[in-house]
C-alpha cells in the first residue's frame, strides 16, 4: 500500500500562543509554558517536533499535510476532524480518540497509542509500524486499506468492522474480543488461529 507523505515544503520557526483560523508551514519545536487553547484551526504544512501538547487543548482542530515527531499527544480528541496526510513518529498518544472522523493517507510509526479510539471513523489508506495499540476500539468503522505491521492489538475490540483482507500475522492479538462479522477474511498465522477459534465455537481438545 503506497501513502500519500503529508506535502510539506518550506516552514518558519513558531510558537503556539493563540488560536488562529490557520497555520500554514509552521514548525513548532518549544513548548507552551501555561495552558492555552487552540480552537476551530486548521493546521496545514506544519511540523511538531518534542511537543507536550498537555498545556494545549485542542478544540475542532483539523490536520492537513502534518508530522507530528516525539510529541505527547495523550488524550487529545479529533473526533468528527478530518485527518489528511498526517504521520505520527516516536509519538506518546495513550488514549487519544479519531471517533467519527476522516481518516486519509495516514502513518503511525514506533508510537505508544494504548487506548486509541477509531469508533465510527472512515478510514482510507492508513499504516502502523511497530506500534503499542493495546486495547484499541474499532466499532462501525469503515475502513479501505489498513496495514498493521508487528503492532501490539492485545485486549482490542473489534465489531461490526469490516477486516476482509486485512494482514494481522505479524501482530499481538492476545485476548482480542471481535465478533463473527468482523473477523470474516481476517488475514492471520496459525498460530494466532488459536486465539481466535472460540469466537467460531470450536474447542481444542485436550491430549
Amino acid at each position: 500500500m503506497k501513502i500519500l507523505e503529508p506535502k510539506i515544503q518550506t516552514t518558519e520557526l513558531d510558537v503556539l500562543t493563540e488560536s488562529k483560523e490557520s497555520y500554514k508551514n509552521k514548525l513548532f519545536t518549544e513548548n507552551a509554558n501555561s495552558n492555552i487553547e487552540i480552537a476551530n484551526t486548521t493546521f496545514d504544512e506544519c511540523i511538531f517536533r518534542g511537543i507536550d501538547f498537555n498545556n494545549i487543548t485542542l478544540k475542532n482542530v483539523e490536520l492537513l499535510d502534518v508530522v507530528f515527531e516525539n510529541c505527547d499527544l495523550s488524550n487529545k480528541n479529533f473526533d468528527n476532524l478530518l485527518i489528511q496526510r498526517v504521520k505520527f513518529v516516536n509519538c506518546k498518544m495513550v488514549g487519544i480518540s479519531f471517533i467519527d472522523a476522516i481518516l486519509r493517507d495516514i502513518e503511525f510509526e514506533s508510537c505508544n497509542a494504548k487506548y486509541i479510539n477509531f469508533a465510527g471513523a472512515k478510514i482510507t489508506k492508513m499504516m502502523a509500524i511497530d506500534c503499542e495499540f493495546g486495547e484499541m476500539y474499532f466499532q462501525e468503522t469503515a475502513i479501505k486499506d489498513l496495514e498493521f505491521e508487528n503492532v501490539n492489538l492485545s485486549k482490542s475490540e473489534i465489531s461490526s468492522t469490516s477486516l476482509k483482507g486485512i494482514d494481522f500475522s505479524t501482530c499481538k492479538i492476545e485476548n482480542l474480543t471481535i465478533d463473527k462479522e468482523s473477523l470474516q477474511g481476517l488475514i492471520i498465522d496459525r498460530f494466532q488461529a488459536i486465539d481466535l477459534i472460540g469466537i467460531l465455537g470450536v474447542k481444542i481438545k485436550e491430549q
